[in-house]
Parts: C-alpha cells; sequence; structure tokens
C-alpha cells in the first residue's frame, strides 16, 4: 500500500524488455537506504518488487511482467527517463495522500498543459473504461502521485499541479502525448462491485417470485 506521496525522482539505467516481461534498474539513493530484497517499490505508480540492490551507484532492480508492460507505460521507458519513486507505507505513518495500491487501471495521455501563475492545469485523455470512477475533487494517481481532480468529462480530466509537485516529481517534464499511469480509487471499484452483486441478488429474487 502506497499514499501517492512521492520520496524520490530516481533514473532509469538499465531497461531490458522482452515479450514476456523484462528487467529495470534504478538509481535510487533515497528508496534504498532501508530497502531489502523483496521489498515494495512503486515505480511510476505501478508496485515493483526489489530483486536486487546496488551499491554503485545505489539504487536496485526489479522484475517486470509481461501484463505489467502491457497495462502501464513503463515500456515508453528509456535509459536515462526520470521515474517517480515511493516505498511501501508504513502501519504507524500519517496517510498524507490516499490509499494507493500500485495497480494501474489504465493508460492516459497528456492532452494540454496550461500554465498560471501559480499552478499548471494539466488535462489528460482519459479511457473511456475509468470513466464512472473519476469525479470532481475526488482523487486520482498519475504516476504514482496522489492528485485532486479539478475537471471531469467523459473522456477527459484536468488536475492543477503547484509549483512544487513540477519540481520535485516527474510531472514538471511531461510533455503534450507522453503517456501516464492512472489508478482510480479503490473503494469506488469496490463499491461498484458490492452494488452489482446487490442489484442482481435483488433482480434473481424478484424474477423468482414472478
Amino acid at each position: 500500500m502506497f499514499t501517492g506521496l512521492i520520496e524520490e525522482v530516481g533514473v532509469v539505467r538499465v531497461l531490458d524488455t522482452r515479450e514476456g516481461g523484462g528487467t529495470i534498474t534504478l538509481e535510487a539513493p533515497l528508496v534504498v537506504e532501508d530497502a531489502s530484497i523483496g521489498d515494495s517499490i512503486a515505480v511510476n505508480g505501478v508496485c515493483l518488487t526489489v530483486t536486487e540492490l546496488h551499491d554503485a551507484p545505489a539504487g536496485f532492480s526489479a522484475e517486470m511482467m509481461g501484463e505489467t508492460l502491457v497495462r502501464s507505460a513503463l515500456a515508453d521507458l528509456v535509459e536515462g527517463d526520470p521515474v517517480n519513486l515511493e516505498r511501501a507505507m508504513k502501519a504507524d505513518a500519517r496517510l498524507g495522500g490516499h490509499m494507493v495500491q500500485g495497480h494501474v487501471d489504465g493508460v492516459g495521455t497528456v492532452r494540454l498543459i496550461q500554465p498560471h501563475e501559480e499552478w499548471t492545469t494539466v488535462t489528460y485523455d482519459l479511457p473511456p473504461q475509468l470513466a464512472p470512477y473519476v469525479v470532481e475533487k475526488g482523487s486520482i494517481t498519475i504516476d504514482g502521485t496522489s492528485l485532486t481532480v479539478t475537471d471531469a468529462g467523459e473522456d477527459h480530466f484536468s488536475v492543477g499541479l503547484i509549483p512544487h509537485t513540477m519540481a520535485v516529481t516527474v510531472h514538471g517534464r511531461r510533455k503534450v502525448g507522453d503517456r501516464v499511469n492512472l489508478e482510480v480509487d479503490v473503494i469506488a471499484k469496490y463499491v461498484e462491485r458490492q452494488l452489482a452483486a446487490h442489484l442482481n441478488a435483488h433482480e434473481a429474487r424478484s424474477t423468482s417470485r414472478v
């Protein structure tokens, strides 16, 4: 479980992708300070398991399944790219963002970047299957960053990014057309599933009485 608060911007040092999966090696001195083999670290919002730790430069390697590459934008990365990193949250830590699983629900695309005096509005194309879960003032995770939706449409949504977020995450480097990893609020998905089961059961009872 993660919070969506980025701890460090790491750098891709080696990326080996193949049809069945791949391996990624990152320079990430902060997040490996207390890391062990088997720990979970979110890379641009994708939960990966540490398989190897490195000393010089300090960082780690992780395996990526084919499913991970198909469902996320990690396959778009190249050596030298920056990535958002977050270690798994501790049970006794403050939950400053929202509940993030590191399980990517879909990939969006930067549609529009609008700089303002005190913040930047970024609009993203929204995959149609995710539209029901994205609401104004709700939370969404973009490349592992917990953000608040400022506008939600059927095929797009917008967020406001303060200068600090632009400076300390990969969002300040994004361009129109870039693909990003999206994770919607897991609570909304559970509510939908439970309501569907309840409605199906109600319909079945009503049919049996006819």
